[in-house]
């Protein structure tokens, strides 16, 4: 089984901490963000890696090379930034499992396991995605979803505080996923492909994970995560 890491951002809110060093590459507790990603892919049986990379990717290569922790590791480089839905179909180019994985290269979950989000994939359906619940949707968007978790809606940022399932960017795709791609090369796969996909589920969790995208929320991740 493969999988798709998106690693190609400039990393922008981050300031001067990733200017010379892709986000991916940013240790955290003894390894780096991408060891921690590798873990949850390989304890799921995934035999082989593509990062979507784009910003400082001769870096990336250079460090991460063609295999790292007895993984495969394939590159599908951006030579503009694509949005995560053109990253995906950019990489796609390299993938034949079906299903694959397709993980935010900026998110630590700790206590997960990946292979529960396979266990609970169909043949019927589109893919999955990971909904977290969080205690205060006010700084996120929802996901919705009727009594089997297949998705109704996405909603924006609301002016709510009360708990409900976000996206962190952790999703399980079959193949057919990519029949509702458009067709440019840039877009994102939240706004253009996702609200068009009928069979589309959430695998509904409660877990400890970061968002390492600020300042602040990488000083807490340094704080709170360890191996």
């Amino acid at each position: 089984m493969q999988a798709i890491i998106l690693c190609g951002g400039k990393a922008t809110r981050l300031e001067d901490i990733a200017e010379n060093i892709p986000k991916i590459l940013l240790e955290i507790g003894g390894q780096t963000i991408l060891d921690w990603e590798l873990d949850l892919l390989q304890e799921a049986g995934a035999d082989e890696v593509i990062l979507a990379s784009g910003y400082l990717h001769d870096v990336l290569y250079d460090t991460v090379g063609e295999n790292h922790r007895g993984l495969p590791i394939r590159y599908a480089r951006e030579e503009d930034l694509l949005g995560t839905g053109g990253a995906i179909k950019n990489a796609m180019q390299y993938v034949s499992t079906s299903p694959f994985f397709v993980l935010n290269g900026d998110v630590l979950m700790k206590d997960f396991s990946l292979s529960r989000m396979l266990a609970r994939l169909q043949p019927q359906m589109d893919g999955l995605i990971l909904g977290v619940l969080v205690e205060d949707i006010n700084e996120y968007g929802e996901i919705v979803s009727d009594e089997r978790g297949r998705i109704t809606a996405f909603l924006e940022k609301q002016a709510l505080h009360r708990s409900g399932y976000v996206n962190i960017g952790m999703y399980l795709f079959n193949q057919s996923i990519a029949n509702y791609f458009p067709d440019e090369d840039v877009f994102s796969v939240e706004r253009h492909v996702f609200p068009n996909v009928p069979n589309l589920y959430v695998f509904r969790e409660r877990i400890n994970w970061v968002d390492i995208g600020t300042p602040d929320r990488l000083a807490y991740a340094k704080q709170h995560f360890s191996l």
